[in-house]
């Protein structure tokens, strides 16, 4: 198991390191529609349209890697005040109930995206784009955060056990 766990650790780095590549593409892509609305007075269309696109995926795709780092809110505070066993069998609880609304999440993530390329659904701008592209992005990504959150699931149920420290 622990094997398994690594390997997802290892998978949000690498889809932290995606997220990281659409923002840099996303900032030349805001770059040079600011450049051509300032040389021209014209524009490119789509950077509007891309940049949310980007904005889902970058928040998609980095939430596993923001999860395995403790970048995402909790409450540690009131942890730190009860007694550690009590704080890692809480922490436990909370992060199963969250593997298990995120699992559900990603269904309909899944039905919305599947539903989408079935029907050939595209944005409603000029370029058309199938929608089920950026949804796909989407669901990968919270397909990676649902894998990390049982990561975090199965970690933090070892330290109840072993009375260990929460990973």
């Amino acid at each position: 198991m622990n094997k398994f766990v690594g390997w997802l650790d290892n998978l949000s780095g690498w889809m932290a390191g995606v997220s990281a590549v659409i923002l840099g593409l996303m900032a030349i892509l805001i770059l040079v529609e600011i450049a051509i609305w300032n040389a021209f007075e014209a524009t490119t269309l789509i950077a509007d349209e891309y940049s949310a696109y980007g904005l889902a995926a970058i928040i998609f795709l980095g939430a596993g890697y923001c999860l395995r780092e403790k970048g995402h809110i909790r409450i540690t505070i009131i942890l730190g005040f009860l007694p550690s066993k009590i704080a890692r069998i809480i922490t436990f609880v909370a992060t199963a109930v969250t593997t298990m609304f995120m699992g559900y999440l990603w269904w309909y993530l899944y039905k919305m995206m599947r539903s989408a390329f079935r029907y050939g659904s595209t944005s409603g701008t000029l370029t058309e784009t199938p929608i089920w592209i950026p949804q796909l992005i989407m669901l990968i990504g919270a397909a990676v955060f649902l894998f990390q959150l049982f990561a975090t699931t199965v970690k933090t149920f070892q330290a109840i056990s072993t009375g260990e420290e929460i990973v």
